[in-house]
């Protein structure tokens, strides 16, 4: 099962590069619009780092450890205008993402990017980067970016999950006549909207009629069994951040994805210290059984039980299991 899909990532891969290359001749037209538009004379070329910090520690609940473990899919970005979005907060998800976030297919999502720049022209670069094999790893890439198309659009998947992704709509990376140098962002969980599932490794579960897409927090949805619900936590961890450099221009159009090395899998800097984030997870029990049969000779008083068992033990520190076993004095009933 983890060789199939390792294999379907290369070909993930391997299906956007030659997309990117094949589109770059559509995707340098320029793009008219009414909106006020950066004014750099030249365009700028980026290194953006995606880094999971989706660790056991942070996320402990339902965490998924095989079948198959915690880890990101390929990264899918857009250099574009204004006027394009590939996906939007508080909108429905289109089919593309659909596909995208319920099962990692990328077919329909870039038929729809490559069909934006050819009919409004707003779409000037394509880019992706093979996924991260685990929760906390790293991939790299470089684009490029366009006084007429200075804002950036990507989303990755979580996997395993129902149709939950990080990402980031429509980033201006371009402050009047010049472009942003430097910045790092955190990035939160979505739900796409298309699925009603609430833990990593639920079954399919269409969502009927179709949601719009909302951000994951520690108390939405509210309900006890979603993965992400830590009513104790203000606030969620960041479960993924983003750090974008702007580099040297090369004559390169479009940067090539690099491939995964062993450094680049591991966290490195910075990340040692975001690997110390503990969230603490407080023990769930299940409610009381009936009460049992009261034992005891008749016309004395005897002990009935009733029991609850653990429905997730407590982690890093989080609240303790009360007591699962109760015992009270009874009556027996219908002695002779």
């Amino acid at each position: 099962m983890d060789a199939t899909r390792h294999i379907m990532s290369d070909a993930l891969y391997h299906l956007m590069v030659l997309m990117l290359i094949l589109g770059q001749g559509v995707q340098s037209m320029p793009v008219p619009t009414d909106v006020p538009m950066c004014t750099a004379s030249e365009p700028a070329q980026y290194r953006i780092t995606f880094t999971g910090k989706w660790s056991r520690a942070a996320f402990p609940k339902q965490y998924p450890v095989y079948r198959p473990p915690a880890q990101w899919s390929n990264i899918i970005g857009v250099t574009h205008s204004s006027d394009y979005h590939i996906w939007q907060h508080n909108e429905f998800a289109s089919n593309g993402v659909r596909e995208f976030t319920e099962k990692g297919e990328a077919w329909t999502l870039m038929k729809e990017v490559e069909a934006a720049g050819e009919r409004i022209q707003s779409v000037y670069g394509i880019f992706s980067a093979p996924a991260v094999v685990g929760g906390t790893g790293q991939m790299t890439t470089e684009f490029e970016v366009f006084a007429r198309h200075s804002y950036l659009s990507f989303i990755v998947r979580i996997v395993p999950s129902p149709d939950w992704f990080v990402g980031v709509d429509s980033l201006d990376l371009c402050d009047g006549d010049h472009w942003i140098d430097n910045l790092s962002l955190e990035l939160y969980p979505y739900d796409a909207g298309t699925d009603s599932g609430f833990t990593f490794s639920s079954p399919n579960f269409e969502t009927i009629p179709q949601d719009k897409i909302t951000q994951i927090t520690s108390s939405f949805p509210g309900h006890p069994a979603n993965s992400f619900f830590y009513p104790r936590l203000k606030h969620l961890p960041p479960m993924a951040k983003v750090i974008l450099t702007k580099i040297r221009k090369t004559n390169q159009i479009i940067g090539m994805p690099m491939e995964p090395t062993q450094s680049n899998q591991l966290p490195t800097g910075n990340e040692i210290e975001d690997n110390l984030i503990n969230t603490p997870l407080d023990c769930e029990v299940s409610l009381w059984s009936p009460w049992g049969l009261c034992k005891g000779k008749c016309g004395e008083s005897g002990v009935q039980h009733r029991t609850r068992y653990v429905l997730m033990h407590a982690a890093n520190n989080g609240a303790a299991c009360p007591m699962l076993e109760e015992e009270r004095k009874c009556f027996p009933d219908n002695c002779l």
